[in-house]
């Protein structure tokens, strides 16, 4: 064999023993990888209810506070549907008509996350939404007490804004901002409203505002635009207008 086809070989050969290896490790990690993403997404649920603080089994507490349903977006009601088999990303998504929050798309079933009282009953209910940012979508949990209103929490945990200005939805002293805020007007329409001049404190107007980020508008309207359409009858409203008023 000349010399040009032992380079050719060999480099044939390199090439199938590297191919191995890498199918190989990704075989082997493929499970791990995937359970760590559980892990993370069941912290970040955790975490939007203010029940995780970086302490303890996140599994644990995870399994001690908190029950998942599978949900019809559209009549909202419950499925039964074994929700521990239920992979929500493997459910195909439909194309919006009305797309308020720029998302294109949208599943018809969904997960939802019952936060538990100990006695047997629900306390308040863990949502999973996404909207339109600057550059990309953004994909939050969004936590509300019992009475499908008052916020717990809001817990961005995907999102590909600008560092310092649209990615700050997930600093700490933004989501501070949102407990203890209501969701819908006296009326139960959606207002949520995330603004650069926010009402004098104690006002009506002021519990539902919190405030814009700073230079990034786009970001902030992108919040506003996506949290208002998922607690619609288009997303959540009607699944939250049946756990409000205990017809579940």
């Amino acid at each position: 064999m000349d010399s040009t086809g032992k380079t050719i070989f060999v480099a044939a050969a390199l090439c199938v023993v590297c191919s191995v290896l890498v199918s190989s490790t990704y075989v082997t990690l493929k499970p791990k990888q995937d359970r760590n993403a559980v892990i993370d997404s069941k912290k970040y649920i955790l975490s939007a209810a203010n029940l995780y603080d970086g302490k303890g089994d996140i599994e644990s507490i995870y399994n001690d506070k908190i029950e998942e349903k599978v949900l019809d977006i559209e009549s909202g009601r419950y499925l039964e549907v074994p929700a521990e088999t239920f992979k929500v990303d493997k459910e195909p998504e439909v194309k919006l008509s009305s797309d308020p929050a720029g998302i294109g798309s949208a599943r018809k079933r969904e997960k939802v996350y019952l936060i538990k009282d100990g006695s047997g009953g629900y306390k308040g209910v863990i949502l999973r939404i996404k909207g339109q940012g600057l550059w990309n979508l953004m994909w939050a949990y969004l936590a509300l007490e019992k009475d499908a209103n008052t916020v717990i929490g809001l817990k961005y945990y995907k999102q590909g804004e600008t560092p310092g200005l649209g990615a700050e939805v997930e600093n700490p002293r933004w989501f501070n901002q949102w407990v203890g805020n209501k969701v819908y007007n006296n009326d139960m329409k959606p207002n949520v409203k995330v603004t650069k001049a926010k009402s004098p404190e104690g006002s009506e107007e002021a519990k539902y505002e919190v405030d814009a980020l700073s230079g990034a508008t786009i970001t902030s309207v992108g919040v506003q635009n996506s949290l208002n359409y998922w607690l619609s009858n288009s997303g959540y409203g009607r699944f939250l207008a049946s756990f409000r008023n205990g017809d579940l």
